[in-house]
């Protein structure tokens, strides 16, 4: 879990740090550092699709991820429960959008999803030692733009990456490469879909896509199950 924390900590750094720079940084430049993070969460996104896809064994595997996860999420209409959420503390303000970004950012990630399996399975904290100064960096942009609030997606990351540890350790024999591969590329579209959001290029419900992670596990095993 060593990696985990130092997750977690960088991003409460990042957000104090930032949220010192709030009044001190003129609008302009929170714009240019929003709009930098908005083409870096496309990139990464664009990034993880480009190496996940071609190693799919399951080609239209993503497409019905997306398809049933966004009904689902939208069902549960995950967003507006999460805004409402959110509003109740935070006067009215952009508040929400800033952790909802946040939250993608820091926990769809490849790294965010392959790190913790990777530190449970193989003692390895490479990838959340590396996620770590990347959300470091994001969480002093963020909360320089939307405020110290955004440190609350530290404890959302912390209970995302245990759990993802913990699992990982239970179901060890399970988790196979091509599981990792589809997950790694819906989460890369999710990212996607947060830097278009970030960008104003497409304002996407990102949060009602968000059950599009578990299709892929739940597929998987019962083609499995089914010798396919």
């Amino acid at each position: 879990m060593i990696g985990t924390i130092a997750n977690t900590g960088a991003i409460l750094v990042g957000s104090i740090t930032g949220s010192r720079l709030k009044n001190g940084i003129g609008e302009k430049y929170k714009t240019i550092m929003l709009d930098s993070m908005g083409l870096v969460a496309t990139a990464l996104g664009i990034g993880t699709i480009a190496q996940a896809m071609p190693n799919s064994r399951y080609h239209v595997l993503f497409i019905v991820s997306l398809a049933l996860g966004g009904v689902i999420g939208t069902f549960l209409d995950l967003d507006t429960s999460f805004r409402n959420m959110v509003g109740r503390f935070s006067g009215g303000s952009n508040l929400a959008q800033g952790l909802s970004t946040a939250i993608l950012l820091f926990c769809t990630g490849t790294m965010s999803i392959l790190g913790p399996i990777q530190s449970a399975l193989n003692g390895d904290n490479t990838y959340l030692f590396t996620n770590a100064m990347l959300d470091g960096v994001t969480s002093i942009v963020l909360s320089s733009t939307f405020g110290f609030g955004v440190a609350i997606a530290a404890a959302v990351l912390f209970c995302w990456q245990g759990s993802i540890f913990v699992a990982a350790r239970l179901i060890a024999p399970f988790i196979t490469e091509s599981l990792m591969t589809e997950i790694s590329l819906v989460g890369g579209i999710l990212i996607l879909s947060s830097g278009l959001g970030i960008l104003g290029i497409k304002q996407i419900k990102t949060l009602n896509l968000l059950p599009v992670l578990f299709v892929p596990p739940a597929a998987i095993t019962v083609m499995a199950a089914l010798g396919l």
